[in-house]
């Protein structure tokens, strides 16, 4: 069956061939509208409407305005059926027309969005990792993107990008010489952004967009296994560490761990009470989360954060051994400032006491 939409009095068939010439771009922006509105009034479009939907999509969506792809794709952004190569089509171009689609639309497959991580850059699966209720696969390709693109952590979401600063044109000897001093300066730049952060310098560093993002989703969601992973690769530490974190149920360290890196102090919030509910309970003008929050200094987060990094990454060198939990030799604590104090032998011995009267 053949999809006939009525434009303006005239009728639009699926000869879109055509619409390719180059005097018919406003004709085009008109149909495309037309074409997506007579595919949404379908309530349950069956595998043939898809299909025709798709090869008359791409022609006409190619052909048309920024301003029209603009409405279109927020348009199908709300379309609970959207055909496969139409998804992957918006969700490929520039970010100013994709982010709504790839944020908001709940009829892109996973494959297609694995498929855009893996193709596009950084702002594409910025958007996606927007979303809710990303699945397992969708969140393995975002942390893989993010560590293949930054693979020492070292760029972040504000820092400039210097690759794609370009030499200016060539000219006489003084343009010479300023190409070479700009280039001598660029090649430095980048020798200082792949370089080990000095001793002087913090080992925590401000948390991203992205790890922002899958901190408040995993959190509203509950999944503190991935919530875990997720604090593991903001901080650059083991898994085990950010365990520990989540293990204090009074929810203390998790407060320091996300004040040193400087999380909003509204997201942190709202994220200690999702994983902490007893956090909700209302104390005084606010809650008892806000209350927390407003105990924690920064500096002093960002000294106890550091060492407890330094004391994982000691800890991760040496084998793992079986220790008791209230043994004299139990390690210590990377979240505890100071090491629990040995048992002191005693010289002579004491009695033994018994259970019961004697």
């Amino acid at each position: 069956m053949a999809i006939v939409f009525c434009v303006q009095g005239q009728i639009v068939t699926n000869r879109f061939r055509e619409l390719e010439r180059r005097q018919t771009g406003r004709l085009k922006d008109v149909v495309l509208m037309a074409t997506v509105t007579g595919f949404e009034s379908l309530r349950i479009p069956r595998k043939s409407d898809m299909k025709q939907f798709a090869e008359l999509f791409e022609p006409l969506f190619l052909g048309s305005s920024d301003e029209a792809r603009r409405q279109v794709t927020a348009a199908l952004s709300q379309c609970a059926h959207v055909p496969e190569p139409v998804a992957l089509l918006i969700g490929s171009m520039p970010i100013a027309i994709a982010a709504t689609f790839l944020t908001r639309s709940k009829a892109i497959s996973d494959r297609v969005l694995i498929s855009i991580i893996r193709r596009q850059g950084a702002a594409h699966a910025s958007a996606i990792a927007h979303r809710e209720n990303l699945s397992p696969s969708v969140v393995d390709a975002l942390v893989e993107h993010h560590q293949t693109v930054y693979p020492n952590g070292q760029l972040g979401a504000n820092q400039p990008r210097t690759d794609a600063v370009g030499p200016p044109p060539t000219g006489d000897s003084t343009s010479s010489d300023r190409i070479a001093r700009e280039d001598k300066l660029r090649e430095e730049i980048k020798a200082l952004v792949r370089a080990e952060p000095r001793a002087g310098t913090s080992r925590v560093r401000p948390i991203d967009e992205f790890h922002q993002a899958l901190l408040m989703r995993f959190a509203r969601s509950g999944e503190a296994v991935l919530f875990a992973s997720a604090l593991a690769d903001a901080l650059r530490s083991s898994r085990a560490l950010a365990e520990r974190i989540l293990l204090d149920i009074s929810g203390q360290q998790l407060a320091v761990t996300l004040s040193a890196l400087e999380l909003p102090a509204g997201e942190m919030n709202s994220l200690l009470e999702a994983l902490y509910p007893h956090l909700s309970e209302r104390l005084g003008g606010g809650t008892r989360a806000t209350a927390m929050i407003e105990t924690v200094a920064r500096k002093a987060s960002v000294e106890r954060v550091e060492a407890w990094l330094r004391a994982d990454e000691h800890g991760a060198t040496e084998p793992a051994r079986h220790e008791a939990y209230l043994g004299d030799n139990r390690g210590a604590d990377p979240r505890q400032q100071e090491a629990r104090p040995a048992v002191a032998h005693r010289s002579t011995p004491q009695p033994i006491r018994g259970l019961g009267r004697r």
